[in-house]
């Protein structure tokens, strides 16, 4: 019902140019003060899809009348303008602007959906017309390499028929199909069977793409090779687990070494050898507990590692708590999403609920996605999906997979919901732990209430790195500049005029307890506890960070440089400075990865304190 000069064409850029589109229109002969509904299809379609970019005289203040009568009377312009549509007005700025912003204005008028010509396959017909086992290869990629196996199979165990025509044809399949039947069987060894061929790198999780790159090495057959697997287990079922450790003997019985960085206690076990790094985290770590055979590690007291394993250590045994009876059922029916098909699932409130499966059974599908999507809908708190900045981007978006499903009841007892997940808190080092949590705008606010920074007029926004008026000139704030080097990645170095400091010097010249800004946020969340010790603010958020075992880490270490537990906590220390309230539900994707039992233990304290409220946990 708008019209065009009420900017009924959302797509087309705001401010000048947006007007100048308009003013172009009126020169074409359309009446933009129109409502949009009211004019003929053709005229809207033209507008908003056609290929054709016109240039006309332009006359900025005159009516549709007068436009026409000053075209007819061949007056001057005041200048001549070039039509785009609104369509390609988005497909270039898209593919030309340099501002990331742009990208992510027109990128909401976009949207991917499957190629009709070849139905996703990729290929051109004749391709796809070829066919083995009676599919295609656009059908083959889309098995999992569990079905893959068994298609294949038959081929392979088909004997050469000596009265076949061709019985060299059946020879070269057999050569084929069980090379290929060896690969996959490394694959579903290590618990890869539910891959399907087509799945992109990017979807996989880091655990599943560590595994694919193990499975490529024992095929490989080298000896004296040194491997280096950092938590091969993360995000593995203890049946898929054991897959791995033999995939791992495979290796060593092959003549090679293997050394590998893990917190699970069954894969520890399993060592000939271990190196216990600690004894805590962050500054009050560092050090060679012990390094031995697995059994002397037992001897170690100041191990925690040692108080896991070995589980007749008195501290180690998990305190149980009688168990707590649901307040009541959130019921879902119908749920189809990936590899759930009509699925009905009872959660119980009030309580901590874990769900688990084998690796790829579909937990996270039913939990992350089934069931945050639906009670988002439902207490319309939907967020929009992030918009994506470049091509990539684009591309990662997943085509909108038909989801189905209801809440049948229970919803009246959730009045908000919060999902903890170990995405990063920030893709630039600009994000950091005291901006994320929001203690650093308390902190700010005590330099600006300095008698110094009075004297001098200076206000809370002069100690943002993120401000002109504060921050270093040289690196905006950032503490360090990039280095752009040909043919090789950029390389970041300290700025060599704040020294890494952020803040230029009149900024630094303010100091609270006698250290600057800078200094605060170099300290570790332990020695910031000390600090404020009288700024209940602030020591909220601080006390939060410590009970989730995060105090070793600096108020301003960039989110760039902390790992995905460390993300997911920083995330649950959030919350939980938060006033409490009840009613609350939690969602969390594998809340352990990456965490040693000793931090295990810390969070699941966190994690009774929110259900103790009246909370509910579901975790994946």
């Amino acid at each position: 019902t708008k019209s065009i000069k009420e900017r009924a064409i959302a797509a087309w850029p705001p401010a000048w140019q947006g007007k100048n589109l308009s003013r172009i229109l009126t020169s074409l002969g359309y009446d933009i003060n129109k409502p949009w509904n009211t004019l003929p299809k053709k005229a809207r379609d033209w507008i908003l899809f056609t290929d054709d970019t016109p240039t006309v005289p332009v006359f900025p203040e005159y009516t549709l009348e007068q436009t026409q009568a000053a075209i007819k009377n061949e007056e001057s312009p005041s200048y001549m303008g070039t039509f785009i549509s609104a369509k390609r007005f988005v497909l270039q700025s898209f593919a030309s602007t340099q501002s990331p912003r742009t990208k992510k204005r027109v990128s909401q008028y976009m949207q991917i959906s499957q190629c009709p010509q070849c139905e996703g396959k990729k290929l051109k017909k004749e391709s796809l017309s070829v066919k083995v086992a009676g599919l295609d290869i656009g059908e083959i990629s889309q098995l999992t390499l569990g079905e893959l196996a068994e298609k294949l199979s038959i081929a392979a165990n088909n004997p050469a028929k000596s009265n076949a025509a061709t019985p060299e044809k059946t020879i070269v399949a057999k050569r084929i199909t069980s090379d290929i039947i060896k690969r996959v069987e490394a694959l579903t060894k290590l618990g890869l069977g539910y891959l399907s061929l087509e799945r992109t790198t990017p979807s996989l999780s880091a655990g599943e793409l560590q595994r694919l790159r193990l499975a490529t090495q024992i095929r490989s057959k080298l000896f004296g090779v040194v491997y280096v697997l950092d938590e091969p287990s993360a995000g593995l079922h203890p049946a898929d687990t054991q897959a791995l450790l033999s995939a791992l003997d495979e290796l060593i019985a092959a003549g090679n070494s293997v050394f590998v960085v893990e917190h699970d206690t069954s894969v520890i076990r399993h060592a000939d050898w271990v190196v216990d790094v600690g004894p805590n985290a962050g500054s009050h770590g560092g050090n060679i507990v012990y390094s031995g055979p697995v059994e002397g590690l037992e001897q170690v007291s100041n191990s925690h590692t040692s108080q896991h394993l070995f589980k007749h250590n008195n501290n180690a045994k998990p305190n149980h708590q009688t168990q707590r009876t649901p307040a009541a059922w959130l019921k879902l029916s119908g749920i189809e999403r990936n590899n759930l098909h009509n699925i009905s699932a009872e959660f119980p409130l009030g309580v901590i609920t874990s769900v688990t499966g084998v690796s790829g059974s579909g937990k996270s599908s039913l939990v992350s996605q089934a069931l945050v999507e639906l009670i988002q809908d439902a207490l319309g708190q939907k967020t929009p999906p992030p918009m994506p900045t470049d091509e990539a981007d684009l591309l990662d978006q997943e085509l909108q997979t038909p989801t189905h499903g209801k809440i049948t009841e229970g919803l009246e007892h959730i009045k908000r919901l919060i999902t903890v997940d170990q995405k990063a808190i920030g893709r630039t080092p600009r994000s950091n732990l005291a901006t994320y949590t929001g203690l650093f705008d308390h902190v700010r606010k005590l330099f600006a209430n300095t008698k110094e920074a009075k004297a001098r007029k200076y206000d809370a926004g002069r100690f943002s790195f993120n401000v002109k008026k504060g921050r270093c000139d040289n690196c905006e704030g950032v503490g360090f500049v990039s280095v752009e080097l040909l043919f090789l990645p950029s390389v970041y170095s300290p700025c060599p005029v704040c020294n890494a400091k952020r803040y230029n010097q009149k900024t630094l010249d303010i100091t609270y307890k006698d250290k600057t800004i800078a200094d605060v946020l170099n300290l570790t969340v332990e020695s910031a506890h000390t600090f404020f010790a009288d700024e209940p603010a602030i020591l909220r958020a601080l006390n939060a960070l410590l009970q989730v075992g995060l105090g070793y880490l600096r108020l301003g270490q960039p989110a760039t440089e902390l790992s995905g537990g460390e993300a997911q906590r920083i995330k649950l220390a959030t919350e939980l400075q938060r006033a409490q309230r009840g009613d609350t539900l939690y969602i969390l994707d594998e809340p352990t990865t990456g965490l040693h039992p000793k931090d295990v233990a810390m969070l699941m304290a966190q994690l009774n304190g929110l259900v103790d409220a009246g909370n509910t946990v579901i975790m994946v």
